[in-house]
């Protein structure tokens, strides 16, 4: 059986970052990417979608974005950052390998491919991020929906959707941007339990990753305190506030009931609606680890800033709040891959 140091399961911004972080540790990685180039999840996000920080504030360790520090990127821009990044690295990617199961042994894990090969490790860093496990909640009806229901992971573009009457849910940055996007070409209503809540993008001149850095808002360790994440906050640059403002999308109570395609409203209105987009995030995708013992009964890593608590050598990179505020962004992550790197090399150095 083919042995490694660590076995880095994810190839996106978290698996890179953790890799660059082992190696300057002295440890040795492989690492695993299901899809067939070493970007993650970005290259399947949006067509639109653009980073809320901008440049300047959104680099991997090692390697700054590059151009205008100030700009915005561009999904794509993003995907071939990553690839870039990934072609400096002197690691061992392995793009088109999925991790079906990992195990335990001698004190290491074996890892069991879907191709149906083997790997052992003296350590494992879980890497896989959010995107494969889109959450769709329980609302009420949705199940019986006729129209077309679809999570945002899938949504790409707002054309299909033209002279709709669609209802997106959900209260965060994904959620208003693409209803305020469908807006331009159907009838939307943004739907939540909550209303959104806005933050300016740029406040006194600066963007507002700015201030978080110069504050140290954004590397607080405050995510081990936090049972559940805080709302996401809206970052607007006064296009999504005034376009809610202006009703196109008009903004709701999440649905009562559905019926075929009959949607009925808090206030007991009733109206055809054709599709139904949900905004309403991920969960961590980690159900390879299950056999171990190592998630609890939702499925969420049992863990400390990153370190698991049930088994020593296994650790995580690039989940929400992990340490803090910036944890699963390009910003933040290569803190948290640099911590459990150290961690995890203590760890192998004492066996």
């Amino acid at each position: 059986m083919e042995h490694a140091d660590v076995a880095v399961i994810g190839g996106g911004q978290s698996g890179l970052a953790t890799a660059h972080a082992l190696r300057r540790r002295g440890l040795e990685s492989v690492v695993l990417e299901a899809s067939e180039q070493a970007s993650g999840s970005w290259p399947r996000y949006y067509d639109s979608l653009t980073l809320f920080s901008p440049a300047g504030h959104s680099s991997l360790p090692g390697l700054p974005f590059g151009g205008d520090p100030d700009r915005y990127p561009h999904r794509d821009e993003v995907v071939a950052y990553l690839l870039r990044y990934a072609d400096r690295l002197d690691a061992d990617i392995r793009t088109g390998v999925r991790v079906r199961e990992v195990g335990t042994a001698d004190g290491g894990f074996t890892l069991t491919l879907e191709d149906g090969g083997h790997l052992s490790a003296r350590g494992v860093v879980a890497a896989s991020g959010t995107f494969g496990r889109p959450y769709r909640p329980a609302l009420p009806g949705l199940e019986d929906f006729a129209g077309t229901v679809l999570h945002a992971a899938e949504y790409r573009a707002p054309q299909p959707f033209a002279g709709q009457r669609v209802v997106v849910v959900g209260a965060g940055n994904s959620a208003v941007q693409i209803a305020a996007e469908l807006a331009a070409h159907a009838r939307v209503t943004l739907a939540a339990r909550h209303p959104a809540r806005f933050a300016r993008q740029r406040v006194l001149g600066r963007d507002l990753h700015w201030w978080l850095k110069v504050t140290g808002i954004d590397v607080l360790p405050v995510g081990r305190f936090l049972r559940t994440p805080p709302t996401q906050l809206v970052i607007d640059d006064g296009r999504y506030r005034a376009a809610v403002t202006a009703g196109a999308p008009d903004v709701r109570p999440v649905f009562s009931e559905i019926e075929g395609t009959k949607v009925t409203w808090a206030d007991g209105s009733t109206e055809e609606v054709d599709s139904i987009v949900l905004a309403t995030g991920y969960r961590p995708d980690l159900d390879y680890l299950r056999p171990v013992g190592a998630l609890d009964s939702d499925g969420r890593p049992r863990h400390r800033e990153g370190v698991s608590t049930t088994h020593p050598g296994l650790a995580y990179v690039g989940l929400e709040w992990q340490r803090s505020l910036s944890s699963n962004s390009l910003r933040g992550v290569g803190r948290d891959a640099a911590r459990v790197a150290g961690r995890l090399a203590a760890r192998l150095r004492t066996r």
